[in-house]
C-alpha cells in the first residue's frame, strides 16, 4: 500500500487547503490549530478516510515516505536531523500501530483521524498537541535543536590541521559545560564553606551545645528533628510547609532532618533548593498520604516488595542478590523515600526486628547458595551501634557463599559524623581481598550537599579499602541542566563512584519530583557525556515494581506505546530477564514534557535549553 499511498499523497496535495477553523493560530501555541498548520498534508489525506483502520494505513505509510523521501535528499540536512527523523519515524510507526491502542487504552490514530474530521476533542490538551507537534516536526527534518559550538567540526579537513580545529571545537564544548556548572554554588567551594561556619554557630547557640557535643553522633541521632520548631527558629518557613510537617505529625507521615543536614542549608534560601525538597514534605505529598493513611502498605508499595519478600526482613528480585532490611528506620527521611509506607517515624525507638527475625533472615540466605551478595539497608543500618552492627556482619560474614556485603547508607549526607575510625575499622575487617569485598553505597543528591566531613569520612573508609558508590535520584530538583554533571565530577573528587541514576520511581505522592524519561536521556547525552569516563559511569534506570531495574539507555528495554491525551509518553517496560524466562511487561505513563519546561521555566531556566528533550524516547 506504501507505493499507492505516496501516488494518492501527491495527488490530494495538490489541492489541499486547510479548513477555515484552522487557518489563523498563535505558533507559540500547542493546539489543534497548530497541529494542523505542521502537517497540513497529512491532515488532509486523513480528512478522505472512510474509517480509522484506512486512516491508520495512511498515518504508517506517510510516515515511511516522508522519511525515506528526507533520506533521498539526505545530502541538503544535516545528518542530526536525518537522525531525529529516523528516531521520529520509529516513535510513531510504534504509536499508531494497533496493538498500541489495544495495550496502551489509548489510539492516537483515532484522535488524529478525529481532528482531520473536525471531530470535537475535548479530551486533548496543549501536552498531547506539543508532542505530536514535535513528532512530525522531527519526522520532517525541521526539529529545532540548539547547538552549542559555533561551527559545525570541517570535515575535510586531514591530519594535524584536522586535529588543531577539532581541539579547539572541544575547548569551546567544555567552556560551554563549565560556564554552565559554575553557575550552581557547592559545598566544597571556600565561600559557602565559611557561610555554614557562620550558620554553625547559630544552630549551636538555638540547641544551646558546644561543638564537642556537636560532633558526638549519638547526639544528632537522639535530636533528630521532627517538628517545624528549630527549623522555624533559624529561617522563616512558608506557612504552607509549617502547615505540610504539621499534616505530617498528625497521620505519622514520616518526617525527620539531622542536626547536621539543618546546618548545610542555606538560610536565605538561595542555593539550597535541593535540599529543603529532600526532607521538607511539600504539600501534594502529605495530602495524597493522608489520604491513605489507614492502608500505607498497600498503597504506596510501589515496588512490591510484598510480592518479593520470601521471608520476612528479605526482599529479592535477582539471583545472585538479596536486600536485608533489619533496622526500619532512618535518622533522616526523603521525602520521595522508596519505603515511606513502611517507615513510620525517624528513628522509631522500635525499629530494630528482634533477634529471632534477623536470624531466619540470615539462616535463609545461608540455606541460598545462589545468593552472592547482600546488600545490607532498611531503613540505615549505620546509625545502628558498633556492637549490634557487628553482631549482623558477623553473621552474614560467616556465609561461605557471601562473596560482597554491600551497605545501602545515607549518613554520608546527613550524618558523617557517624564514621568514625572504630567504625571503619570494623567495616574494613570483614574484607578478604580475593575472597570477600565490603562496600558503601550511598545517595548524594546534589552538589550543595557535599561538605567537608563528608570527604573525611569517604578517606577513611577509602583507606579501609571500602569503595563507595553513589546512586543518585534524579528529580526535577536536580535537573537543570549541568546540575547532576556537576554533582558527578566532584563526587569523584570526593573519592564517591557514580553507580546509578533513578528515574525518579512512579509513584503517585511524589509527582512533584517526577522527571520525564526524555530529560535523563539528554542529559547523559548532551552534558555528562562531555565528562572523562570515570566521572560518569552511572547507570540511568527506571525501577519497574517487582522486577528491578530496567535500563533506559537502549531502546530494546522498553517500547513507546502511546502519547495519551495529556501529553504524557505512555512506555511498555521490559522485564530484565526477557530473554531468560517468560515474564509480564510494564506499562506506565511518563510525566508530560511539556509541563516539565514549564516548571523549568518557573524556576528561571528557559525552556528552549532544553528544546532536544522533544526528540529522547
Amino acid at each position: 500500500m506504501s507505493a499507492e499511498t505516496g501516488n494518492y499523497k501527491s495527488e490530494k496535495l495538490c489541492n489541499g487547503t486547510l479548513p477555515l477553523d484552522y487557518q489563523q493560530a498563535d505558533a507559540s501555541q500547542y493546539n489543534a490549530h497548530n497541529l494542523y498548520k505542521e502537517a497540513s498534508d497529512l491532515f488532509v489525506l486523513l480528512a478522505t478516510c472512510s474509517n480509522l483502520e484506512e486512516a491508520r494505513q495512511i498515518l504508517l505509510a506517510y510516515v515511511k515516505d516522508v522519511k525515506d523521501e528526507l533520506y533521498d535528499r539526505g545530502h541538503d540536512i544535516p545528518t542530526s536531523r536525518l537522525i531525529t527523523a529516523r528516531d521520529c519515524a520509529r516513535a510513531l510507526m510504534s504509536i499508531f500501530q494497533q496493538s498500541a491502542d489495544q495495550r496502551g487504552g489509548f489510539s492516537v490514530a483515532q484522535a488524529l483521524y478525529d481532528l482531520a474530521l473536525e471531530e470535537k476533542r475535548d479530551d486533548l490538551q496543549p501536552g498531547f498537541y506539543a508532542e505530536l507537534t514535535h513528532l512530525l516536526r522531527g519526522l520532517r527534518g525541521r526539529a529545532s535543536v540548539p547547538t552549542w559550538a559555533d561551527e559545525d567540526f570541517v570535515l575535510d579537513l586531514t591530519g594535524r590541521e584536522a586535529a588543531i580545529a577539532r581541539s579547539d571545537q572541544l575547548d569551546e564544548l567544555w567552556q560551554v559545560a563549565e560556564s554552565q556548572m559554575q553557575q550552581y554554588a557547592h559545598g566544597l567551594q571556600p565561600e559557602v564553606i565559611e557561610q555554614r561556619a557562620e550558620f554553625l554557630s547559630k544552630v549551636l547557640e538555638v540547641y544551646g551545645v558546644d561543638e564537642t557535643t556537636w560532633r558526638d553522633w549519638t547526639w544528632h541521632t537522639k535530636h533528630v528533628i521532627k517538628d517545624a520548631d528549630i527549623i522555624n527558629r533559624l529561617f522563616d518557613l512558608s506557612p504552607e510547609l509549617k502547615q505540610s510537617i504539621a499534616v505530617a505529625q498528625k497521620y505519622n507521615i514520616p518526617f525527620g532532618v539531622t542536626p547536621f543536614y539543618l546546618s548545610l542549608f542555606d538560610p536565605q534560601g538561595k542555593n539550597d533548593r535541593t535540599l529543603r525538597a529532600q526532607v521538607l514534605p511539600p504539600p501534594n505529598y502529605v495530602k495524597k498520604m493522608a489520604s491513605r493513611s489507614e492502608h500505607r502498605e498497600e498503597a504506596f508499595d510501589f515496588m512490591g516488595e510484598h510480592d518479593t519478600s520470601p521471608i520476612d526482613l528479605i526482599t529479592r528480585r535477582y539471583p545472585g542478590i538479596v536486600i536485608l532490611k533489619p533496622y526500619n528506620t532512618c535518622p533522616q527521611i526523603c521525602v520521595y523515600c522508596q519505603r515511606n509506607w513502611e517507615i513510620d517515624e525517624a528513628m522509631s525507638p522500635v525499629a530494630l526486628a528482634d533477634d529471632d527475625k534477623i536470624d531466619a533472615a540470615i539462616d535463609w540466605i545461608a540455606k541460598h547458595p545462589s545468593i552472592h551478595e547482600v546488600l545490607l539497608t532498611g531503613g540505615d543500618p549505620l546509625v545502628l551501634d558498633d556492637e549490634k552492627l557487628k553482631e549482623i556482619l558477623d553473621k552474614l560474614a560467616a556465609i561461605d557463599t557471601v562473596e560482597r556485603i554491600r551497605i545501602g547508607s545515607r549518613t554520608l549526607v546527613t550524618l558523617p559524623l557517624r564514621f568514625t575510625k572504630d567504625l571503619v575499622k570494623l567495616l574494613g575487617s570483614y574484607r578478604k581481598p580475593g575472597y570477600r569485598e565490603v562496600a558503601v553505597v550511598t545517595h548524594v543528591e546534589h552538589p550543595y550537599e557535599l561538605n567537608p566531613e563528608m570527604v573525611k569520612a569517604v578517606d577513611r573508609l577509602r583507606r579501609q579499602g571500602i569503595p563507595v558508590y553513589n546512586q543518585l535520584v534524579y528529580t526535577f530538583f536536580v535537573s537543570r541542566r549541568f546540575e547532576a554533571t556537576l554533582l558527578r565530577r566532584l563526587l569523584r573528587l570526593v573519592g564517591i563512584d557514580p553507580y546509578y541514576s533513578f528515574n525518579t520511581k512512579g509513584k503517585e505522592e511524589t509527582e512533584d519530583y517526577r522527571v520525564p524519561i526524555a530529560r535523563l536521556l539528554q542529559e547523559q547525552k548532551e552534558e555528562a557525556r562531555l565528562l572523562p569516563g570515570l566521572a560518569r559511569t552511572d547507570e540511568i534506570v527506571y525501577n519497574v515494581p517487582r522486577l528491578g531495574k530496567n535500563h533506559l539507555r537502549a531502546v530494546q528495554h522498553r517500547d513507546l506505546l502511546s502519547i495519551l491525551p495529556d501529553g504524557r509518553r505512555l512506555y511498555e517496560f521490559h522485564p530484565w530477564e526477557k530473554n531468560i524466562v517468560r515474564q509480564r511487561t510494564y506499562f506506565n505513563p511518563d510525566v508530560s514534557v511539556l509541563k516539565y519546561l514549564q516548571r523549568l521555566e518557573e524556576v528561571g531556566e528557559n525552556p528552549e535549553d532544553y528544546e532536544s528533550i522533544w526528540y529522547y524516547f
